[in-house]
């Protein structure tokens, strides 16, 4: 499972690896309301010495996401390419989040019906992920209007739209991100991580970044070959086999590999972090939801927030509730005891705590993944105090 990341590979998708792509010409035709032509869209690329027309991306599965994630970022760079005409009235707010403990606000938010009751009469539809690209990628296809999302595919999202595709927000959570050993493995501190097979959520995604950072920066390995992209759900029985002797997992699934597969914490990300702290999730729309809809964003992030303080002020009091939510969207129970003892490593904030970005970029940039310094200009909004946000 292991492969060797180019410097170039920024040119195509570091957040896809199914993406073979290499771009040549493109003739697109949006598909947005109330842009010219038909309503989809076609791009020539040359694979492999061929020039190949690419279907509509409706009809394209998410197993080529790399690809539609591409024509719709180039989609969301034409100018006056609208979701929704400005003055078409809206009808339902569409929200996109992970069934994660980590995306709490938006998980407790749905489960109770509080974001239906705020935007009512008009209503609510949700739709659940399980990666940031497929998530980018339905955001882009204007298939979702908000999202929950880590900082690690908004930032590759905004530096391939030019800054025209994505806004964040509101933070929704910090840290909550542990380095876990397997048993028997050997490994009793970072520094044993040097030449051991490792575990990340994704390829691209924030842990996956931040793992092969350490290990070539910090341990002063000379590449990242040790760093294996798993699905989370994947990473409790590799461990058990001993295909993998560590992993860097977020909540809850550091929590669950010390119980499924007796693995140890060794470290906290946070504490690798400038100032022990960094985002984990934020909450992102699209500037034209953000223009045309300014009081459906502020009636959502009023119930988001209502969470927000909620899940800080007595989070014992939200666990049986979440750990229901969690199981009527996944339909699998976590392991007795999981969740109280994943939960004190999150901190539910409002702050999306843009340094973590500027790191996050800079790490990027360092490890050859995108081809310039991170420029964050116009990524958080309210940025000029313009838009009606509380």
């Amino acid at each position: 499972m292991g492969f060797s990341v180019a410097p170039l590979l920024a040119q195509r998708s570091v957040l896809s690896r199914s993406m073979r792509f290499w771009p040549v010409h493109t003739s697109l035709l949006c598909p947005c309301p109330g842009a010219p032509g038909e309503a989809r869209v076609r791009v020539l690329r040359r694979v492999r010495g061929r020039t190949r027309t690419l279907a509509p991306a409706s009809s394209r599965s998410t197993g080529r996401g790399g690809v539609v994630l591409s024509l719709l970022l180039a989609c969301a760079m034409i100018p006056g390419c609208d979701r929704r005409a400005p003055s078409e009235a809206l009808q339902e707010v569409r929200l996109g989040y992970f069934a994660n403990a980590t995306h709490a606000q938006a998980v407790l938010g749905v489960d109770s019906g509080e974001f239906a009751q705020a935007i009512a009469p008009v209503a609510l539809k949700t739709k659940v992920f399980n990666a940031g690209p497929s998530l980018i990628e339905a955001l882009f296809a204007a298939e979702i209007d908000i999202g929950y999302i880590g900082p690690g595919p908004v930032l590759w999202a905004h530096q391939r739209s030019k800054g025209r595709g994505v806004r964040v927000i509101s933070g929704a959570a910090a840290n909550g991100v542990v380095i876990v050993a397997r048993r028997q493995s050997g490994i009793k501190s970072m520094t044993d991580l040097k030449g051991r097979r490792i575990a990340t959520p994704q390829h691209g995604n924030t842990q996956d970044i931040a793992a092969r950072r350490y290990l070539t920066e910090v341990l002063g390995q000379p590449d990242h070959r040790n760093v294996l992209p798993v699905p989370n759900a994947e990473q409790s029985s590799m461990m058990s086999r001993a295909q993998i002797d560590a992993a860097w997992a977020p909540e809850p699934w550091g929590a669950r590999l010390v119980a499924e597969a007796g693995a140890t914490i060794i470290a906290e990300e946070k504490d690798l972090w400038p100032g022990g702290e960094f985002s984990l999730t934020v909450v992102i729309t699209t500037p034209e939801f953000l223009h045309d809809h300014p009081e459906a964003i502020r009636k959502m992030l009023e119930v988001h927030r209502r969470w927000t303080q909620r899940l800080n002020a007595d989070p014992g009091s939200t666990l049986p509730q979440l750990e229901a939510a969690l199981f009527k969207l996944t339909n699998k129970k976590l392991p007795p005891g999981v969740l109280a003892a994943a939960m004190p490593r999150v901190k539910f904030t409002d702050d999306p705590l843009p340094n973590t970005f500027r790191t996050l970029g800079r790490w990027v940039y360092d490890l050859g993944y995108s081809l310039y310094p991170p420029q964050l200009d116009n990524l958080f909004v309210p940025a000029d105090g313009n838009h009606a946000l509380p």
